[in-house]
């Protein structure tokens, strides 16, 4: 996918050079952006893992599965339940209620929070007429911001607004884009491979996009993905070990077989039926005349798959303390297994904790978001809100994720 603005017609000077430093932003992590998708996605080759010591290079095009790059991202996006947003007193907005049926928010962002997590970022947009705000989750795939750290917020962005976005197909590229400044969105369309701008200029001082981020940092206020390298190494030791155990399996399966002393004539039938004397039940032999030898057979040791599968407990256990995940999560069987429920609540409770950070987080640019369109649902500015409408709660459900009947009990 090519993306490449040029000069933009109708655009001013600061806003040709805030989109020219945006495109710069987008390009330097697009590949970046696409390995995590990789990663997610399971879609790891032997090329890249292959240290050149057991694996042969003639299978590279070997397809091993692996599922841990979604687990990681899903498990813990499935414990940050958005449940709608709450006044102070616990009462729920009508105007907000609206905005979230109109835009299905809590599907939305179900949607966006893996995203967030795939990718460290993801962004949340702003738009509409009164009585009609729009709400809109973008992937950076398909999006892209600057930071400006003295206010705590994005400084400019932009997002696509074409409906194919399949980043499989090298050759298409936006015609529309919504570039987002502190005074005005601006409306990018293509047309004849010139662009040109649309101005709808607003008073709420700061761009209508906002980042929901995770684990962001001073030198990452953009957040950071939960597919870090350490963890895509964790995966490629995963596929590496599944496919030296796939091919010990293959000789395990075939044993080496052998025979002493066999003479010329059945030594060529035997190397012309390999496969019909290895499942046949008799195997026979007449004494060699050249040296009077009697044929002897005998069978290679086979080999173990224990030490491969040794190698995966401990890679699970090295994931399991990475990600937070329990070793259950990894698909691994062992004696360190919780075996009750108070035990399997007590393992997840390092997931819980960062569900819990999630949700705050989240929490913030919800609230920002829904400030924003509540000013736009009744043509005001998030400063102007009447007092009952500017104080909104983003809610979540318990990420602890408890039972219909430790709920009853509790209650």
């Amino acid at each position: 996918m090519e993306l490449n603005f040029g000069i933009v017609e109708g655009l001013p000077d600061e806003e040709q050079r805030q989109l020219r430093e945006l495109k710069y932003i987008y390009d330097y992590h697009r590949t970046t952006n696409r390995k995590k998708r990789r990663y997610y996605n399971g879609k790891i080759t032997l090329q890249e893992v292959n240290l050149g010591i057991a694996l042969p290079y003639g299978i590279r095009r070997l397809q091993i599965g692996c599922s841990w790059g979604a687990k990681t991202v899903d498990v813990l996006a499935a414990r940050s339940m958005f449940d709608g947003f709450v006044t102070e007193n616990g009462t729920k907005s009508e105007h907000m209620d609206a905005i979230m049926r109109r835009n299905h928010l809590i599907a939305e962002y179900n949607k966006a929070v893996k995203e967030e997590l795939k990718y460290g970022c993801a962004f949340a947009a702003v738009s509409g007429k009164e009585k009609n705000a729009r709400v809109r989750f973008y992937s950076p795939h398909c999006a892209a911001a600057s930071w400006d750290a003295a206010e705590g917020r994005i400084k400019c962005g932009f997002a696509f607004e074409d409906d194919r976005r399949d980043e499989s197909d090298t050759t298409w590229s936006p015609e529309h884009v919504n570039f987002y400044t502190e005074t005005a969105i601006w409306v990018l369309d293509r047309e004849g491979g010139h662009w040109h701008a649309t101005e709808y200029p607003h008073k709420f001082g700061e761009p209508l996009m906002v980042a929901l981020t995770w684990d962001a940092t001073n030198d990452k206020p953009f957040g950071q993905s939960r597919l870090k390298e350490p963890v895509r190494r964790l995966i490629e030791g995963y596929v590496r070990t599944v496919a030296n155990a796939t091919i010990g399996l293959e000789f395990a399966t075939s044993p080496q077989k052998y025979l002493l002393g066999i003479t010329d004539e059945q030594y060529d039938v035997l190397i012309d039926n390999k496969f019909k004397q290895y499942v046949g039940s008799v195997l026979l032999g007449t004494t060699n005349p050249e040296t009077g030898e009697k044929p002897s057979f005998g069978q290679l040791m086979q080999g173990n798959i224990e030490p491969h599968v040794q190698m995966l407990r401990m890679l699970a256990t090295q994931y399991s303390a990475a990600t937070g995940l329990t070793v259950t999560d990894v698909g691994v069987v062992n004696d360190a297994n919780p075996t009750s429920s108070e035990a399997i609540i007590a393992q997840s409770q390092t997931l819980i904790l960062m569900a819990e950070q999630l949700n705050r987080t989240n929490g913030d640019a919800l609230y920002r978001i829904g400030k924003m369109a509540l000013a736009i649902e009744l043509g005001s500015t998030p400063g102007e809100l009447p007092d009952n409408e500017k104080e909104i709660i983003a809610h979540f459900k318990n990420p602890a994720m408890p039972s219909v009947a430790s709920t009853t009990d509790a209650a």
